[in-house]
C-alpha cells in the first residue's frame, strides 16, 4: 500500500494511532466509521505495508531519575565506510545515548543522550563519547527544557 493510496479513513487511522496507540481496534473503529472486522483488516494492511513501524509507550524522564539531556555533535578521524560502521557499532547498545544521526557537514554525527545529573554527565563524557572509535572531537549543547517532542507525522 503505497502513500499515495491511502484513502481518508486510512489517514484517520494512522492519525488516531499515532495520538494513542492503544485504542482498541472497537474503539478505533468506531472514530473512523468502521465495523471493528474491516478496521483491523485495514490496520493489518497498514502494518504489511511497513506504514506502521511498531507500537512504543514513551517513559518519563524525571520519573526514571534521568534529569538532563545533551545533543553531542561528533567528529571522528575519518569518513571511510569502516570509520563510520566502528562508530556506529560502537554506540549501538550505550542506553545512554537515545539517538544517533550521521549528518551532512561540520560534524560528523549528532547524538542525543540522557543523563542523571552533572557527575553522570561528565562520566558519560569522559567515559564512554571521548572512547568511542575514531572520536577526536565532542561538543555538547544541554538543553534547558523541551519546548516540544513528537514522532507524530501528520497523515
Amino acid at each position: 500500500m503505497n502513500l499515495p493510496n491511502l484513502d481518508r479513513r486510512d489517514r484517520s487511522i494512522l492519525n488516531f494511532l499515532q495520538e494513542n496507540g492503544r485504542l482498541t481496534n472497537a474503539e478505533l473503529a468506531e472514530k473512523v466509521s468502521l465495523s471493528p472486522s474491516a478496521c483491523l483488516r485495514r490496520v493489518k494492511l497498514l502494518e504489511e505495508s511497513g506504514l506502521i513501524a511498531g507500537y512504543h509507550m514513551q517513559l518519563d524522564m524525571k520519573a526514571c531519575g534521568l534529569s538532563g539531556a545533551a545533543f553531542v555533535f561528533v567528529t571522528l578521524d575519518g569518513q571511510g565506510r569502516e570509520t563510520l560502521a566502528r562508530f556506529e557499532r560502537a554506540i549501538k547498545h550505550i542506553n545512554e545515548i537515545q539517538d544517533c544521526y550521521l549528518l551532512a557537514g561540520q560534524y560528523d554525527y549528532l547524538l542525543r543522550i540522557v543523563y542523571r545529573n552533572a557527575e553522570d554527565l561528565e562520566r558519560i563524557h569522559h567515559d564512554i563519547l571521548t572512547n568511542l572509535p575514531g572520536v577526536v572531537r565532542v561538543n555538547s549543547t544541554l538543553t534547558l527544557r523541551a519546548v516540544k517532542h513528537t514522532s507524530k507525522l501528520e497523515m
